[in-house]
């Protein structure tokens, strides 16, 4: 990690900046133990609450029914109250909606804990989408998005073994959402207690820092016009390239998030305890992926290469390997194989997470709270209806492979949208 860091430190330069994105990171690790948990536990969970397919997909999606709905007012909150308050509430509040989980009786009562526990999380990315704005510099900010959307994949693998370990350990999936649900409202009270939302409110942040962050920040803005209405941002055909783009990536993501664990189980006839080490892999790439795409933008940025160049063709390739990477998977049977595919598809896909740097690029940061929110919005709708498609059509067909397909498509809707788009000052 310390290499990853490395390009932007000065001597004698603090780096709190860097260890408040560590958190962030920590924090959407966190939030994304608590979404996946529900996916680790579900063969458990099915059994004993006799579910089908179907109502498992629809359970899948009660969590972005109220995180979807969240997303735009969660910008807004971000922008009205800025990120610190918005981070460590919902935290909090999310903290206590996965505990809440564990005295769940039948699948209507977990499906109101996962709607409570979407409405709770969703300020969570945009508030860290305009933190990324407030205390990092330009050729920064691929590496603050990658452990803001890190956190996503490395959440999830560690979900996969956290989880899957404490259903073996304590023999009851109640008690393992209980203990994971008061581990993040502890994570919450922390996030209050460190993050501040400008850099001269850090008692830690010292005077070098404080010129590198504000020196990067008046470059930034230098010649950038002041925000716009609403209603105009709107009529950029790069702002509905993103939306859509976000759509296809999120299709993707969620898939995986969702529906990984029981195609594995289904597919490769994993046990718990092999399921939770395979899912660990497959997403753990995806950590990986993302920390690997942070690093080459901010890179190739720094290098001098043209803005548009860059971003075109850093998405571009990530979502093309993905597209194939995916689409290969319906094919194969071997399990080294699919768990390899997998890996690779989520390695090159999380590369896109860098579209978390561009609320600021299109708009400029005063409104990246809102774009964010309208960003993120737009890419959960994905959440609401790719579980629930995919569970109809493992129900009606009894096979993953529409699925499958279903996947590589999203892959390829990324890759036009990422291709097709403008990155510069939209509006």
């Amino acid at each position: 990690m310390d290499d990853f860091v490395s390009a932007t430190t000065v001597s004698g330069m603090t780096n709190v900046r860097w260890r408040i994105f560590l958190l962030i990171l920590g924090t959407v690790a966190i939030n994304y133990i608590d979404r996946a948990s529900l996916s680790v536990a579900m063969p458990v969970i099915s059994r004993e609450f006799n579910i089908s397919p179907a109502i498992q997909g629809l359970l899948l999606s009660s969590f972005f029914w109220s995180y979807c709905a969240m997303q735009i007012p969660g910008g807004l909150l971000a922008d009205r109250f800025l990120p610190r308050s918005v981070i460590a509430g919902a935290t909090v509040a999310w903290g206590g909606f996965a505990a809440l989980a564990a005295a769940s009786t039948g699948w209507i009562t977990m499906l109101l804990t996962r709607v409570g526990l979407g409405l709770a999380e969703g300020p969570i990315y945009p508030a860290g989408a305009k933190l990324i704005g407030m205390w990092m510099t330009p050729t920064e900010r691929g590496r603050a998005a990658a452990l803001l959307d890190g956190g996503a994949p490395l959440g999830t693998a560690l979900g996969s073994l956290i989880i899957a370990g404490l259903i073996a350990a304590l023999g009851s999936w109640r008690l393992a959402f209980l203990v994971a649900g008061l581990g993040t409202m502890a994570c919450g009270a922390f996030g209050w207690f460190y993050i501040r939302n400008h850099p001269h409110e850090h008692e830690s942040v010292n005077h070098q820092e404080r010129i590198h962050i504000q020196d990067g920040l008046d470059r930034s803005a230098a010649g950038s016009r002041k925000a716009v209405p609403f209603t105009q941002i709107f009529r950029s055909p790069s702002i509905w390239m993103l939306f859509v783009g976000w759509f296809c990536f999120n299709s993707l993501w969620y898939g995986f998030l969702t529906w990984v664990p029981s195609f594995l189980a289904k597919t490769q006839g994993l046990n718990i305890a092999a399921l939770g080490w395979a899912s660990f892999l497959v997403f753990f790439a995806g950590f990986v992926g993302e920390l690997t795409g942070g690093q080459l933008l901010d890179h190739w940025l720094r290098s001098g290469a043209a803005t548009e160049k860059v971003y075109r063709r850093l998405f571009g390739i990530s979502a093309g390997l993905a597209t194939i990477a995916v689409f290969l998977v319906a094919y194969v049977h071997d399990e080294a194989v699919v768990i390899t595919l997998l890996a690779t598809t989520l390695f090159f896909l999380r590369w896109c997470g860098m579209y978390w740097t561009l609320p600021g690029l299109l708009i400029g940061d005063e409104k990246a709270g809102f774009l964010a929110g309208a960003m993120n919005f737009a890419g959960n709708i994905s959440g609401i209806v790719i579980p629930v498609t995919v569970g109809l059509i493992v129900s009606i067909t009894g096979s993953y492979y529409l699925a499958l397909m279903v996947f590589a498509t999203a892959g390829a809707g990324l890759f036009l949208c990422s291709v097709g788009m403008r990155y510069r000052r939209a509006v």
